[in-house]
């Protein structure tokens, strides 16, 4: 079998990064950032309030004194004039500070007067001033090429002075079912039927990635099915679901081995069965059809090539506690869909381990727990891998 590293580093190597466009912030929310945000200018600009209050200096303030009111000075109303010795300014918050202050005293610590100030208590050099450029300095990297640009990102490039941002073009991910026994949701199943979950499976974890899905007719096993299905398809990758096995009716492999993909017995569980090549110079990866394999296999395949075509961060692995034990196939890595626990641990999202069928521990699971290929049994409290679902990430 082939190991998943080298499955993965396979899959990869047949990307290469789309191209740029340049967009205002307000449409950039969800993708992939292509060149690093720099600092314009230091941020903050100037030192500021950070409290309402009264700017002193510092050496003149201890409990009990009580100094004139000499300034006004709110937010945005530009320079201040300069604080001589004996007096003080009011101020509000993330207004300049004056210069000869070196400090600010809230005014829940004094009689909030507007005239002549008493002070309740003494006053500290710095206290309560943010320093111009504590946050970054002008020219200072502040979003990295590679993030994937969510709220956070884009109002600290904001703050950093941009109205716009390179991000890398929506990659086009062309997605086809294959199966006779599929039916459209919301359909009643005849006898030996099942619904089709993996194109709504498929297409939600291709947008949250950051591509864009395009849905094609299911396919039915017959021979040339999925040839004619992928003729003409124009996208940056292809992705399948189902007929990559060894079975008598798999259409996929039927159709496509030998003709550019390559077929593989991966050693995970699930999601033994899977393909890789191209088709029509397009990159494609052949997944299996049960909706826990696809969803992993995604995870573990489709994800880095993805996101290798968006220029974007791979994720870390990280790392949690069993909360209980469980048995592990031998020679393969396994990756369960798995609940945090308030504990911070992990346990199977279901009773029955990580097994391709159980598509509603697909709803319950938080995260996949990833064990390796030479463990063939976890206990509780050994410590296990972690991969974040992509969906979990999509705010």
């Amino acid at each position: 079998m082939r190991p998943v590293d080298e499955h993965v580093a396979h899959a990869v190597s047949l990307m290469a990064p789309v191209d740029l466009d340049e967009v205002a912030l307000a449409e950039a929310f969800g993708r992939v950032l292509a060149r690093t945000v720099t600092a314009r200018y230091d941020s903050p600009r100037f030192d500021n309030s950070a409290m309402d209050g009264y700017a002193v200096r510092a050496a003149e303030v201890t409990v009990g004194t009580r100094m004139r009111v000499a300034a006004d000075i709110p937010a945005g109303s530009g320079e201040p004039p300069a604080l001589h010795s004996g007096t003080c300014a009011r101020i509000m918050t993330g207004a300049p500070v004056p210069h000869g202050a070196d400090a600010v005293i809230p005014v829940e610590h004094t009689d909030a007067a507007t005239a002549e100030v008493t002070f309740y208590q003494s006053a500290v050099t710095g206290a309560h001033i943010r320093r111009a450029g504590e946050d970054a300095r002008a020219g200072d990297a502040v979003v990295a090429a590679g993030q994937l640009l969510g709220a956070w990102q884009l109002s600290a490039a904001a703050s950093a002075g941009h109205a716009t941002v390179a991000v890398r073009r929506r990659p086009v991910v062309a997605v086809l079912a294959t199966g006779d026994e599929l039916v459209d949701p919301g359909m009643e199943p005849g006898p030996g039927q099942i619904v089709d979950s993996n194109s709504t499976l498929l297409s939600m974890l291709v947008t949250a990635v950051g591509g864009v899905p395009v849905v094609l007719p299911r396919c039915p096993d017959r021979p040339g099915a999925v040839a004619a299905a992928l003729a003409g398809v124009d996208a940056d990758l292809i992705v399948t679901a189902g007929g990559a096995s060894v079975g008598a009716y798999d259409p996929v492999k039927a159709d496509l081995a030998g003709h550019g993909v390559e077929f593989f017995a991966v050693a995970m569980q699930p999601g033994k069965p899977q393909g890789l090549g191209t088709v029509n110079g397009i990159p494609i990866a052949c997944l299996p059809g049960n909706p826990v394999s696809v969803a992993v296999t995604f995870h573990v395949v489709v994800g880095p090539m993805l996101r290798a075509l968006l220029g974007a961060v791979e994720p870390k692995v990280l790392a949690a506690p069993a909360a209980e034990g469980w048995k592990c196939p031998a020679g393969r890595a396994q990756f369960v869909p798995a609940v945090v626990e308030s504990d911070g641990s992990v346990r199977p999202a279901t009773g029955g381990g990580s097994r391709s069928h159980l598509v509603a521990s697909l709803a319950a699971g938080r995260v996949l727990a990833v064990v390796p290929a030479e463990v063939e049994q976890v206990y509780a409290g050994d410590t296990v891998g972690i991969m974040t679902s992509i969906l979990e990430n999509m705010g």
